[in-house]
């Protein structure tokens, strides 16, 4: 099974930790959060993973080279210019095919009780992704149909705003969602991103808002999921005692 770890990003609101350190390599419980996710993928059975990289490169890839993870891991190397997520996944795409079964892309900063296989088994045949969410407060929520949890769009709640290709969206009669950073895609989404002739530099999260009425995309809620999203200084003492649980 193959896995995407996101790993390339500037990390800016752990500053200063990250000014002299990439993201995946700050410390929670001691280990490095890039390690807290290969083991995590490795328990679940995965045995590939691509790992993209830019802000401080090397010293993620020293990091690999040096940790023996029991996985097949690959480099998807941003250097040069860092793509987002939608442009990281297409970047990666001879790295994550060929293969006839979803791959699941899961954040660096995220940690959680997910329980990985459990969530694999949710992907519905047909479906270009599935989107692990959660109830947690935020101001941006995705909009799923409350019959089928399909996904139909995006509200910011502080300004208004919605994004969606359906004219006329009534949020308030949907089901309001955040997205998690954990998602399972299915291997046809390079065609779908070669059909809309996509390529360098653009956000997952806005592809999926564009294609959601042509292309069905779901949401997951699991209860009683914990998540840590750690990308501040202060979420890394909700990290360590969710990890000490």
């Amino acid at each position: 099974m193959k896995a995407m770890v996101f790993a390339a990003g500037l990390g800016t609101r752990l500053r200063p930790i990250t000014d002299s350190l990439p993201k995946a390599l700050v410390p929670v419980c001691g280990e490095p959060l890039l390690s807290h996710v290969l083991k995590k993928l490795k328990a679940a059975g995965y045995d590939e993973v691509v790992v993209n990289v830019h802000h401080f490169a090397s010293k993620i890839q020293k990091y690999l080279s040096e940790n023996d993870f029991g996985l097949d891991i690959k480099i998807s190397d941003e250097s040069s210019q860092l793509l987002e997520t939608g442009g990281g996944i297409a970047h990666a795409r001879d790295l994550l095919l060929p293969s006839e079964e979803p791959f699941l892309v899961h954040n660096v900063d995220i940690l959680s009780n997910l329980d990985i296989p459990w969530f694999c088994t949710q992907m519905r045949p047909g479906a270009l992704a599935t989107l692990l969410v959660s109830e947690r407060e935020t101001r941006r929520y995705l909009l799923f149909r409350p019959e089928d949890m399909r996904l139909v769009g995006w509200t910011n709640i502080s300004t208004g705003e919605v994004k969606s290709p359906y004219k006329d969206l009534d949020p308030s009669r949907c089901l309001r969602y955040a997205f998690s950073g954990i998602h399972l895609i299915s291997p046809s989404i390079f065609a779908v991103f070669d059909e809309m002739g996509l390529s360098g530099r653009f956000p997952i999260m806005d592809f999926y808002l564009s294609v959601c009425a042509r292309y069905p995309i779901y949401g997951v809620a699991v209860p009683g999921l914990q998540l840590v999203d750690v990308g501040k200084l202060d979420s890394l003492a909700l990290a360590e005692r969710l990890l000490t649980k």
